[in-house]
């Protein structure tokens, strides 16, 4: 039963990272189609941002309530609807619409599998599963512009994907007896610890260190994505082209990274992994600070993106081993949340600083994010520590 479920998980990143990168693919032709300014993309994404958000901070309510894999359930159902009505689109308010529910179904399903895998699952699973989502996130242009070839028929590529949702959202449907028999046993285990019952999760030893610490991994990750092109163009005299291939190897690293941190959980623990991703990703940063021979920032950037791949599922699933089974749910949706913030706020906070400056701040700001999580992460470990001897 465990199996099986687990393998519904893997399926249910892959269906989490498909529509993350499908509107910055198929915007250059949805914005002629429906008249609208190019800027105008922004718009769409702050509002599918503050409803992840939003669905990240009441996750664990809802959880409590209708137990994992209703919320699941109910999460990918409103996405696929969410991505249809993105292909009968008439108009741009009608994408604002419809990037509501998609927000707000991410958010949800997203604390909701990362706890469920946390408590349940090895290590090794975490880096696996968000190695699936970048899968997602891969193939999801890949269908979009197979369709987008032909004719520009992006609302083609949006109801396609729509349908693989749907798909998942049946399976999901038949096997929810399976997890609600998770969900029975897990009811049980936490009649057994009630050590932060009465507790605001915000009031337990590290958690605030731990916010920062996502907010600080996920504007890393987010601004290298976003900025790093620009500052291979206008700092270091790479044509766009060129710059395009080199942040590839960015994401190339992570994805590789993640298929590799599985492996490596099995002979090392989640602070070490922690550790040892924030101390390659300050490698990569200051690479592209030295003044060396410009190939190396490509070196800079294949070390941040292999930096980046244990960090992320290995703070998530060492939620529960810092703070308890009993506070790990609500304490997963507020990581969740900001972590979003951080990728929604962080790098055009850099955008501002660098057009009032220069684009040469980028990995000093990088720098600034890994030096900042590593601090955090090192504190937490000492709570812990003390905790134990208590």
């Amino acid at each position: 039963m465990i199996t099986l479920i687990l393998i519904i998980i893997y399926l249910s990143f892959i269906s989490l990272g498909l529509p993350d990168s499908l509107l910055g693919s198929a915007w250059p032709v949805i914005h002629t189609d429906l008249g609208v300014a190019f800027s105008s993309a922004g718009i769409i994404s702050m509002i599918i941002s503050g409803g992840t958000i939003i669905s990240s901070l009441f996750s664990s309510k809802a959880i409590k309530s209708f137990g994992t894999g209703k919320v699941t359930f109910v999460s990918v159902a409103m996405t696929a609807v969410a991505l249809f009505g993105f292909s009968a689109a008439p108009s741009f308010i009608w994408l604002c619409i419809m990037a509501i529910p998609l927000g707000l179904g991410a958010g949800s399903v997203d604390a909701a599998l990362n706890n469920f895998v946390a408590l349940h699952y090895k290590a090794k699973h975490m880096s696996w599963l968000h190695c699936f989502w970048g899968v997602g996130a891969t193939l999801g242009p890949i269908i979009m512009s197979l369709f987008i070839a032909k004719n520009n028929q992006w609302q083609k590529g949006y109801f396609t994907i729509s349908m693989i949702q749907f798909s998942l959202v049946a399976v999901l449907f038949i096997t929810l007896p399976l997890w609600n028999r998770i969900g029975k046993d897990d009811n049980k285990a936490e009649e057994e610890e009630k050590s932060h019952q009465n507790t605001s999760a915000l009031k337990i030893p590290g958690v605030k260190l731990a916010l920062v610490s996502f907010v600080c991994y996920c504007g890393t990750e987010a601004t290298a994505g976003l900025w790093g092109s620009s500052y291979l163009v206008n700092y270091k005299g790479l044509s766009a082209g060129e710059a395009a291939k080199w942040i590839s190897l960015f994401y190339a690293g992570i994805t590789i990274g993640r298929f590799l941190s599985g492996f490596l959980t099995i002979k090392f623990n989640n602070k070490t992994l922690i550790r040892s991703g924030q101390v390659v990703c300050m490698m990569g940063a200051i690479t592209l600070i030295l003044p060396l021979p410009t190939y190396f920032s490509m070196v800079g950037l294949i070390l941040l993106g292999l930096g980046c791949a244990p960090i992320y599922p290995s703070m998530l699933h060492e939620t529960p081993n810092r703070f308890g089974k009993e506070a790990s749910q609500s304490i997963m949706g507020l990581q969740m949340a900001f972590a979003y913030m951080g990728s929604t706020f962080m790098p055009p906070l850099l955008g501002f600083i660098a057009s009032k400056t220069s684009i040469a701040i980028f990995p000093y700001f990088l720098l600034c994010y890994i030096s900042i999580m590593l601090v955090n992460s090192e504190k937490i470990n000492k709570f812990m520590k003390k905790s134990k001897k208590c």
